[in-house]
């Protein structure tokens, strides 16, 4: 039986239901701005994560504002496909299944997001291990994003900075 919550499963129903909305036109103005936010967010988690105490309640506060910094990183580069997604979900498995030169682990950004789901819908707040468990990876996938983002802007002749 065919697992239910794979990559391209949810890119199928996503696709079926309507859920990849196209755009007209490519804004690249609204991508550098949001590049810039998310930047900004992403060097404040940082700091923040200096000075938090392994045994305090921040930890999830983190783990959130950086998730938060990859999806806004992510809804920005889509928009040069001239997509935008309706969920989460249906954003991570487009970028999986369009943009496999990302190498990105649809079961990583699966884990990510219902860690983050679990603690804003649930009450489950994230723990220092928790953050532990993938700040290396979504490090590098926000660098992933970073780069590519500026790539593409600096083709438009629109400085990232």
């Amino acid at each position: 039986m065919p697992d239910k919550r794979s990559q391209g499963t949810i890119f199928a129903a996503c696709t079926e239901e309507g859920s990849f909305i196209p755009i007209a036109k490519t804004d690249y103005d609204l991508i550098r701005d949001m590049l810039h936010v998310a930047l900004v967010d992403y060097e404040s988690a940082k700091q923040w994560q200096k000075q938090a105490p392994k045994e305090s309640g921040q930890w999830n506060a983190i783990y959130k504002l950086t998730y938060d910094v990859f999806h806004a990183l992510a809804e920005a580069f889509l928009l040069f496909d001239k997509i935008k997604a309706r969920t989460h979900e249906c954003l991570f498995a487009y970028l999986v299944a369009k943009h496999p030169e990302l190498e990105f682990d649809w079961n990583f950004l699966e884990k990510i997001r219902t860690r983050r789901n679990r603690s804003i819908y649930y009450g489950e707040p994230s723990s220092y291990s928790d953050w532990k468990s993938i700040e290396l990876q979504l490090g590098l996938y926000i660098s992933a994003l970073r780069k590519e983002i500026g790539n593409e802007l600096m083709k438009t002749g629109k400085n990232p900075a």
